[in-house]
Formats: structure tokens, C-alpha cells, sequence
């Protein structure tokens, strides 16, 4: 498994992450569980890897050369 997400996408993910699982404190009821949402794009950056780039033959890592 190659990364093929950079570190400004990591940190773009991490952000967004950051936004939604604060959707927890803001909103009510049931509505609160879309923060989890978070999750995803958190782990993402964690792991450096997005399978959704896969398909598409995206990355953006720097290249090597």
C-alpha cells in the first residue's frame, strides 16, 4: 500500500476532521452522530493512504525522482 496523500492534504484532512467531530457540541439529538463522519478523513491523514484516490489514480504525494 503506497501513500498517495501529501502532507497539506493531511493537513487539510486533520482540519476537517477537526470541524466535524466538533459538530458533536453544536448539534442536537440524533444529528449529533454525523460528527463521527470525522472519523474518515481523520484516519486518512493518520495513514497517509485514501482508497478513494486509488481508483481515480490520484496522489499527492511529491514525486520521487
Amino acid at each position: 500500500m503506497n501513500q498517495n496523500v501529501g502532507s497539506m492534504d493531511r493537513v487539510v484532512r486533520i482540519v476537517i476532521a477537526v470541524v466535524l467531530f466538533s459538530l458533536y457540541f453544536i448539534l442536537e439529538g440524533n444529528l449529533r452522530w454525523i460528527s463521527l463522519i470525522g472519523i474518515v478523513p481523520l484516519a486518512t491523514a493518520l495513514i497517509g493512504w485514501c482508497p478513494l484516490y486509488l481508483p481515480l489514480g490520484l496522489s499527492t504525494c511529491a514525486r520521487k525522482t
